[in-house]
């Protein structure tokens, strides 16, 4: 069994499976992360968290050194890269690029001159919330780069987004996303970006109301075969996935991960390519019974 043979983005290295939605694993590096504290901002303990979450089965460690939450405080270049580069490095000596037994190293940032680091440091995908609407400099990078790049759906930066989810303009959601990622799509092809090079992520939580960001997480099938291309869900211990949990532990990010897991599967049987997960176990045995069950259906 295949999922989607023709729809995985064609530069990255090395064994990438071709069997079942790949596990993307979060690394934040960031003292404010809303998931973790900030657990792993020093760069020691952010590398030993990576080898871990290899070892359970991760397929891309997404890197990340600003965080997006709700409400976050903008971080400058220079600090972003200090805290990336040298998790970056680091995978990359243990023979980080894709072959068996290792993960793809990706890094999540908006910035095109943290990106141009990264890349230059070794990275395999530029996974960037705001599709290149944040730097004007990010889509000509990635066309000289010629690297996989995460397109996601961005209306605004954290300060602003849960003000702009408002898309009647469009009728709802689903088509209101689908139009303005292929307003990006357009702008990345004028900037010489190859399609083969490009993921699309519909923005779970970003400038989405909860009810918003479940009807997006149904439309996972929907937007692969509209777009044509690599859908990446990021849902993991996202404030929509309170709708789904007791109002007592509702408000706990940790206490999302078994609703995580479940989003996972579902995403998975809709031919997700990717799902981003903090948490590897749970996610890496939910996308592997979706595949169980689509070979057996």
């Amino acid at each position: 069994m295949t999922i989607l043979p023709d729809a995985a983005p064609a530069p990255l290295p090395g064994r990438v499976p071709r069997d079942r939605t790949l596990l993307m694993g979060v690394l934040n590096v960031t003292p404010d992360s809303f998931s973790d504290g900030g657990r792993w901002a020093d760069p020691e303990a952010a590398v030993a968290r990576a080898r871990e979450l290899i070892a359970q089965g991760a397929d891309i460690i997404d890197i990340g050194g600003e965080s997006t939450r709700p409400g976050a405080q903008r971080v400058d270049v220079d600090t972003e890269i200090s805290r990336v580069l040298p998790v970056v490095r680091a995978l990359l000596a243990d023979g980080t690029d894709g072959s068996a037994g290792s993960a793809i190293v990706s890094v999540d940032t908006i910035h095109a001159a943290t990106a141009e680091a990264a890349i230059d440091a070794g990275a395999h995908i530029i996974n960037d919330v705001s599709g290149g609407l944040a730097d004007p400099a990010m889509p000509a990078l990635i066309a000289r780069a010629g690297i996989v790049y995460v397109c996601q759906h961005w209306r605004g930066d954290p300060e602003t987004m849960d003000r702009l989810t408002d898309y009647s303009a469009h009728g709802d959601v689903v088509s209101g996303v689908e139009a303005e990622l292929r307003e990006r799509l357009n702008e990345l092809d004028a900037a010489g970006v190859h399609r083969r090079q490009v993921v699309v992520d519909p923005g779970l939580g970003f400038a989405k109301t909860h009810q918003q960001s479940w009807q997006l997480l149904a439309a996972t099938e929907r937007l692969r075969r509209e777009l044509g291309l690599p859908v990446l869900i990021g849902s993991s211990r996202k404030r929509f996935l309170s709708l789904s949990l007791p109002g007592s532990i509702a408000a706990d990010p940790i206490a999302r991960d078994a609703a995580t897991a479940a989003t996972s599967a579902l995403a998975a049987l809709a031919g997700a390519w990717a799902v981003r997960v903090h948490e590897v176990p749970a996610n890496r045995d939910a996308v592997r019974t979706a595949s169980l069950w689509k070979e057996h259906r």
